[in-house]
């Protein structure tokens, strides 16, 4: 039988130097600081050697940076495990530091899915002709263009059909890599259309070494303990891992490194497999992990949050756990 839900929060507080940043506060006069960097982006690859992991797609894509005889692709599987990051660090490979802007185009199909955005802005991007030899270049590049469209299984089915004509109709000039995390979903004249690439869960290993170099490059002091912490809620998704880690080393966290995010999510769990809640204080609980999971994500202050979530969740368990005692 599982604890009460209350009691994650009873956990002693972390000890001083658990966790924190070497220039979190900085005193004296001085520039004014850049805005903070998502370190997604900043640590994401930027050469198909840097990525450790999903070695037989590395080696595979490998050997088309020597022919520069790129097929379309389809990359699929769970998120947070590089599709995205080896799609781009093969183009950066491919066009080279000056060319990438011009000859990539990245879009999240989940925002734009409509046919019209396929027959306007993704039809004048690809038919554009480049030429091989560019002017002021010394880096030998395909002549050809990458447009690049993340989460494409939420794409409409028309929008698909009209993809994939114009796949066919500028084939010559322009290569296509279809980003999703359910194959099934695209539709079969498309998938045939492309290579197919299938990415795996990263493996612990994997996502704990990424997440010490960060920590070392931003001089972030971290126990093993922590960084463990963080990919168990992670669940294998770098991407979220690493945004975890972040939000840890620019906040005061609870408990051995969890921010806030990870705090609701690992009470929310213990709620639902608790023995001593009904399911009507459960529910009750569920309005309330709901109602903090939407200002945590529309930005609010995470400290706030996770008062009210102590708060309001200890009235509505106490309440539950009263109950059941005097039954």
């Amino acid at each position: 039988m599982s604890a009460p839900v209350h009691s994650f929060f009873l956990k002693p507080s972390r000890p001083a130097g658990a966790l924190s940043a070497g220039n979190s506060k900085a005193t004296g006069t001085g520039p004014t600081p850049k805005a903070p960097q998502p370190w997604v982006e900043k640590y994401r690859p930027a050469s198909i050697n840097d990525i450790s992991s999903q070695a037989q797609v590395v080696q595979v894509l490998r050997r088309t940076i020597e022919s520069q005889n790129l097929p379309h692709l389809l990359f699929y599987g769970p998120p947070g495990t590089g599709k995205t990051s080896t799609i781009l660090a093969l183009a950066k490979d491919l066009f080279g530091p000056d060319l990438y802007r011009s000859r990539v185009l990245e879009l999240n199909a989940s925002d734009e899915r409509g046919i019209q955005v396929v027959r306007e802005k993704i039809k004048n991007f690809a038919r554009t002709v480049v030429s091989s030899v560019p002017a002021n270049n010394t880096h030998p590049v395909p002549p050809y263009k990458i447009i690049v469209l993340d989460e494409a299984d939420s794409m409409t089915p028309d929008a698909q059909a009209a993809l994939r004509r114009v796949m066919e109709q500028y084939s010559n000039v322009t290569r296509f890599c279809l980003v999703c995390n359910y194959v099934t979903r695209i539709i079969d004249p498309l998938a045939s259309r492309c290579a197919k690439f299938r990415f795996t869960a990263l493996d612990p290993t994997d996502v704990l070494t990424r997440l010490r170099h960060v920590a070392t490059s931003e001089a972030i002091r971290i126990s093993d303990e922590a960084l463990s912490a963080i990919m168990t809620v992670s669940e294998g998704d770098m991407r979220k891992a690493i945004m975890f880690l972040q939000s840890a080393s620019r906040l005061e966290v609870l408990a051995d490194g969890w921010s806030a995010a990870q705090v609701v999510t690992q009470v929310y769990d213990e709620m639902c497999v608790d023995g001593y809640l009904s399911s009507l204080h459960k529910a009750r609980l569920a309005q309330v992990f709901g109602r903090v999971d939407q200002c945590l994500t529309g930005g609010a202050e995470e400290g706030l949050q996770v008062l009210d979530l102590v708060v309001s969740g200890c009235r509505i368990a106490g309440a539950g756990f009263g109950q059941q005692a005097r039954r």
